[in-house]
């Protein structure tokens, strides 16, 4: 059954281009039979090549005209082709039905080729629908099971073998490898995964073989998101785009009437011959369609769309890649976005008696039984250090932690809980913790002994700068973008500490979402179009007043996701400028194509009046001048 099914989705595809092939063929036969003086022949071909040509166009034009009581080009088309057959039979003069069949060839080519570009950006699209199987191996009482993935719950363990697809979000368990993830983030090298990191549905695995836990349902995976947001993208036409279409119906109604008096009042005003009245007439029903000015848009539009899916940038539907393209202020949330929200050793202070790695193994043997961020990060600075793990651990939330380790109790937190436990905090080292402080860092002091327990030394962490983050302010500042800010909870000092290591001069600290959402007002009264790029709940609403949304892929929240215009994949912020590239280059091509076909109409109209031009000329320079902008559009798949 294998081969009908092919054979019926090759037919469905190519339909336009079979009818548009067979309409070519029945034309020239015809001609040629009317060359030899076959007239029985060259009427029965002749027809047929306008039913098999112009039978698409006739159904969706009627279609429109009884269902939706408008007036479209199509059925513009085929009227004027039937009104050029039927001059030239009341004539005698059958040149005019070849002339008939030739607009119906040009129309049907046209149609085919914009189906074929069309179909290619929707295969550029399309194409992420394939990146996922339809089964996993679960592992069940130490067995594989091979189930479909729309069954799939948390908590179950897959295998993934060698080569293998990834099929469903989830975590390593055990196992590593190197995972392609082009098709999902945009990241041209293969990345390395091991035990504890996250890996997604669609990305292909290397060489190893992994054992990961499902941990959020399939419906719920990135790949399905992603697809989910393109499909809406295609559905939701841009404002431009609305505006054509509302245009075209009124526009039909105008070029309907113009044709009517065109055809019935130059005899009576400029003494031209009936003939020659109604076959100018015809040509304007022609050459004055705007088929190309219905094609400036939505081609470019969507080659735009998918290629950004392809670099990892979703655009939830073309406004928005036109609006990005005229932001001329951004504003960044910080946690998250512009670092990346995981908290890391900074600098490790000791005193003259111990050393860097003595602070370290004894600040780790009671981090190791914490879940906080900060612990966690001291733990992660004294991976490769020996240390052994503390007894009688005792958290106190907010303020430290406790231990006994290697039968010395230790003390690691903050000031003042650990002054509880000493005689005095050292003025040097309370100078450097000042200092540090002030630069947004968080110190932590590290103390141990059983009677009258000492300082060891400090520790400062502080959350990741992405390392794209300054080249990103600094291509933006390029681009010409305006007004760069930071929008953040955090304090002062954090805020500013952060922003100078990016590049970005003006900052808003310590605010709520409400107060975020404020600023972008504040922002959008002065620059107009504003984008907001964000990862958090707090960041919902700011992405939603700003023009423009944008998130972060991977760290960012359902919420944020949801709310946004526009979704980084990979949370590389360097695909922001890759995105406003993208949307300056299709403002810039819209602009060139209806500038191209409204030029094209005005020169053909006024070739018409002027007797310049026939039918056939003014079927090739109207379809002509269609898949030209068509093509131009999609000048954007590269």
């Amino acid at each position: 059954m294998l081969y009908p099914q092919r054979f019926t989705q090759f037919t469905r595809e190519h339909a336009d281009t079979v009818a548009a092939l067979l309409c070519g063929l029945l034309l020239f036969l015809g001609w040629f039979a009317l060359h030899l003086g076959a007239l029985g022949l060259a009427f029965l071909l002749l027809p047929a090549a306008y039913v098999i040509g112009g039978y698409e166009s006739a159904r969706e034009g009627l279609t429109t005209l009884f269902k939706e009581k408008e007036l479209d080009v199509d059925l513009l088309m085929i009227v004027a082709a039937i009104g050029a057959a039927s001059l030239g039979l009341w004539r005698g003069e059958y040149h005019l039905i070849i002339d008939g069949a030739i607009l119906i060839l040009i129309f049907a080519i046209s149609g085919a080729l914009e189906g074929y570009a069309m179909q290619r950006t929707e295969r550029s699209i399309r194409s992420l629908m394939s990146l996922t199987p339809d089964t996993a191996r679960v592992l069940h009482q130490g067995r594989e099971e091979e189930v479909p993935i729309s069954q799939l719950k948390v908590g179950d363990e897959i295998v993934v073998k060698p080569g293998e697809l990834i099929p469903t979000d989830g975590i390593i368990l055990s196992g590593y490898s190197t995972l392609n993830q082009a098709a999902i983030t945009g990241e041209s090298l293969p990345v390395e995964k091991t035990v504890g990191a996250e890996v997604f549905a669609g990305t292909l695995n290397g060489y190893g073989g992994l054992q990961i836990k499902v941990h959020k349902p399939a419906q719920s995976s990135l790949i399905v998101r992603v697809i989910r947001l393109v499909e809406q993208a295609q559905t939701e036409a841009p404002p431009s785009q609305e505006f054509i279409d509302r245009f075209e119906k009124g526009y039909a109604k105008v070029i309907v009437v113009a044709g009517i008096l065109l055809a019935t009042l130059p005899p009576f005003l400029w003494g031209w011959d009936w003939e020659t009245t109604i076959y100018r007439a015809l040509t304007f029903l022609v050459v004055a369609s705007p088929c190309a000015l219905m094609a400036a848009i939505m081609p470019t539009l969507l080659s735009g769309i998918a290629n950004g899916a392809r670099q990892g940038i979703l655009f939830k539907n073309g406004a928005q890649l036109q609006k990005i393209g005229k932001v001329r202020a951004i504003a960044f949330d910080k946690t998250g976005t512009l670092t990346t929200g995981q908290v890391q050793v900074f600098q490790v202070i000791s005193v003259s008696k111990y050393t860097q790695i003595d602070v370290l193994q004894t600040a780790a043997s009671v981090e190791s039984y914490s879940e906080h961020p900060i612990g966690k990060a001291i733990v992660q600075a004294a991976g490769n250090l020996d240390w052994v793990g503390a007894v009688q651990v005792q958290a106190i939330p907010g303020q430290g932690i406790v231990g006994i380790a290697q039968e010395q109790q230790v003390i690691v937190g903050n000031g003042i809980f650990v002054q509880q436990y000493v005689t005095n905090l050292p003025e040097e080292l309370r100078e450097m913790a000042q200092s540090l402080e002030q630069e947004g860092k968080t110190v932590v002091w590290v103390a141990q002994g059983n009677r009258g327990a000492e300082v060891m030394g400090i520790i400062a962490i502080a959350d990741e700068v992405r390392v794209e983050a300054a080249v990103t302010i600094t291509r933006l500042k390029k681009l010409g973008i305006e007004q760069i800010v930071m929008l953040t909870g955090d304090n002062q000092e954090t805020a500013y500490s952060i922003a100078k290591a990016v590049g970005i001069d003006r900052v808003y600290a310590q605010l709520l979402p409400e107060d975020k959402l404020n600023v972008i007002r504040r922002l959008q009264q002065q620059y107009q179009t504003v984008a907001m790029v964000g990862d958090g709940i707090n960041d919902a609403p700011a992405l939603a007043q700003a023009s423009v949304g944008i998130a972060m892929g991977i760290s960012g929240s359902d919420v944020a996701l949801e709310t946004a215009d526009i979704v980084l994949m990979a949370d590389r912020l360097e695909k922001i400028a890759v995105a406003m590239h993208l949307g300056r280059r299709s403002q810039s091509i819209v602009k060139q194509n209806i500038f191209v076909a409204l030029g094209f109409i005005m020169l053909l109209l006024v070739g018409n009046f002027l007797g310049n031009i026939n039918l056939p000329i003014g079927v090739i320079g109207h379809e002509g001048s269609t898949v030209l902008v068509t093509l131009s559009g999609l000048r954007l798949l590269k």
